[in-house]
């Protein structure tokens, strides 16, 4: 079999595997999306902890045996904080519950996420709005996709008419990144003609992706809330690198995802 018909069915293959994620969060979506709509109480930590973890068990019912099915050789990635560089191989990045603080709070902004990774390289995503019914994904070379429509990121030059958005990584991040997030925030009020801010970082990823916003950027974040949009936003055309500019990997200390006509005028706000 030549190099050229080797390739061929390596990516066919993968695209049928992205079909098959994309029904498998669609399906823990549902799931979640029935337990939707009340605002759950917590009075301490543990207590949040435990109704987080009732969520994600939840979704991991669903998608655990799924996606081992179709990778029965792939690692699994346990805590969707972790980050840094995985061994060698497919793994699954899985986000069960995507912003399942904002599910708690009753909030809209949520999702469920499954991406492979091969050798340390996101070669496909699926992310799933279960209350909008929408489903990103992407896949290495064949471009990024919302329902089935090609998702290209916006042609905006002029960081003064942009939209922005920034998120954190986590409520208990370190106190030299909090203030880091800060002195970002401050400047890019300044530059930019927008700032969002909110969590999760993954749908303001879909956003850059779709066009709808111009920018994003992070300091910290783990694999699974960082590796499925920038797969989107790069198939989607736009340009990916950490906050200084430089190539990022998922064990750079910060993200920049944005529309290139930007990235170089975003680049320059972040690294004051």
């Amino acid at each position: 079999m030549s190099e050229t018909l080797q390739t061929t069915d390596a990516a066919a293959s993968d695209a049928d595997l992205l079909a098959q994620t994309a029904i498998a969060v669609r399906a823990a979506g549902s799931a979640l999306r029935e337990r939707f709509g009340e605002v759950v109480r917590y009075q301490t930590r543990e207590e949040l902890m435990r109704a987080l973890a009732v969520n994600d068990d939840r979704a991991l019912d669903i998608l655990r045996p799924r996606l081992t099915g179709l990778r029965p050789d792939a690692g699994w990635v346990e805590d969707e904080l972790d980050g840094g560089a995985l061994p060698p191989g497919e793994w699954w990045v899985v986000d069960p519950a995507e912003g399942n603080v904002n599910h708690l709070h009753a909030l809209p902004e949520w999702a469920v996420t499954a991406t492979l990774v091969r050798d340390n390289q996101p070669v496909l995503t699926a992310v799933h709005l279960p209350l909008t019914g929408e489903t990103y994904t992407a896949l290495t070379g064949a471009g990024a996709h919302l329902d089935g429509r090609p998702l290209h990121v916006s042609q905006s030059t002029d960081l003064g008419l942009s939209i922005v958005a920034t998120s954190q990584a986590r409520p208990d991040e370190d106190e030299k990144v909090v203030r880091r997030v800060g002195s970002s925030i401050t400047a890019m009020l300044f530059d930019a003609l927008v700032v969002r801010t909110a969590v999760p970082a993954t749908l303001h990823l879909t956003n850059v992706a779709a066009g709808r916003i111009d920018a994003f950027w992070q300091f910290a974040g783990a694999r699974a809330d960082l590796l499925p949009g920038a797969l989107l936003v790069t198939e989607a055309g736009g340009q990916i690198s950490d906050a200084q500019g430089r190539p990022w990997t998922p064990q750079s200390e910060s993200l920049l995802a944005a529309a290139p006509g930007i990235h170089a005028q975003a680049v320059a706000t972040l690294s004051r």
